[in-house]
């Protein structure tokens, strides 16, 4: 498992509601990272430890051409150390950034349906500051998947959504026109919805999943039956696309494959946005695709199909 996964093998088709997750251990505990984000797996080897770095930051290595940062993750977990040399590094590729993640071991590669992944208990898991966002069962384990979006954040504030760039937008009328977000990371809900109505957008409705946006949506559609519009319903979409039970790429399908949905305008934000996303999400039709963290490129799209 030391080599990069081959393309070919890990590619899916657009919209099916299927994720590859992989598998990899610490401390004998299971977890799992959609392997969308996966940029290459690595052999563990000695880094340089940088002062007065963050406690989790293990320290840098270069292994091409480019600096990475390594995050002690078993640490971050409050979990034990290996002491071994035959760990590994999960090197990801994520809101424009690569930063390598110490594992202990790698094992394998699985596909499964959204719909196999539940959301944790927020009881249990910690709501907003937990760092699991979903639970998959896969023949006799149950994988936990990691927010490994939330760690960098959380060792790094500045790599996330900054509320500044809201500001730099000026002042800005209040709008009434309705808009949908969906987004399954508490966090992230809670700082998109903040900036856009921070941005002048009144009516803006929040879901947790693709499935509760996709339920709502059929209302939307019976009210558009009985003689309502689509506009006054909702007039624009933002979504994810990881997100348990229905992901983003399956959910603009959904609404681009209905006779009267289609022309709701789909804007999906994420950081999976790479060219190979990008070819996926236009081929479903979605009207942008932007990458996280840019919450004022957001705001500004949405102006554009609103407005």
């Amino acid at each position: 498992m030391a080599n990069q996964p081959r393309q070919s093998e890990i590619l899916l088709e657009s919209g099916t509601n299927e994720l590859e997750i992989m598998e990899f251990t610490i401390a004998g505990s299971t977890f799992g990272i959609n392997v969308a984000k996966l940029n290459k797996i690595m052999k563990y080897e000695p880094v340089k430890r940088m002062p007065n770095s963050h406690q989790f930051v293990e320290g840098i290595f270069k292994p091409r051409d480019k600096i990475i940062t390594v995050i002690d993750l078993p640490g971050f977990l409050g979990l034990p150390p290996s002491n071994s040399e035959r760990d590994y590094f999960i090197i990801t590729s994520f809101n424009k950034l690569e930063t390598a993640f110490h594992v202990h071991t790698v094992e394998a590669i699985h596909r499964i349906s959204w719909n196999n992944i539940e959301k944790p208990d927020n009881t249990i898991y910690g709501g907003s500051d937990g760092l699991a966002t979903g639970i998959a069962k896969v023949k006799d384990k149950l994988i936990t998947i990691i927010d490994f979006e939330k760690i960098v954040f959380d060792i790094s504030p500045q790599s996330g959504i900054q509320m500044s760039e809201i500001t730099e937008l000026g002042p800005r009328e209040r709008s009434e026109k309705p808009v949908f977000i969906a987004e399954d990371s508490q966090l992230l809900r809670r700082m998109i919805l903040e900036a856009i109505t921070s941005a002048g957008y009144n009516k803006v409705t929040t879901f947790n999943n693709g499935a509760e946006a996709w339920s709502k949506l059929q209302a939307v559609r019976a009210a558009v039956s009985n003689g309502s519009s689509i506009e006054k319903e909702v007039c624009c979409l933002i979504t994810d696309i990881e997100m348990p039970e229905m992901d983003g790429h399956r959910l603009t399908k959904l609404i681009k494959d209905d006779a009267v949905l289609r022309k709701l305008p789909v804007i999906i934000f994420s950081s999976l946005i790479n060219d190979e996303m990008r070819v996926k999400g236009e081929g479903l039709g979605a009207n942008a695709q932007l990458s996280k963290p840019e919450i004022g490129n957001l705001v500004t799209t949405l102006d554009k199909w609103i407005l």
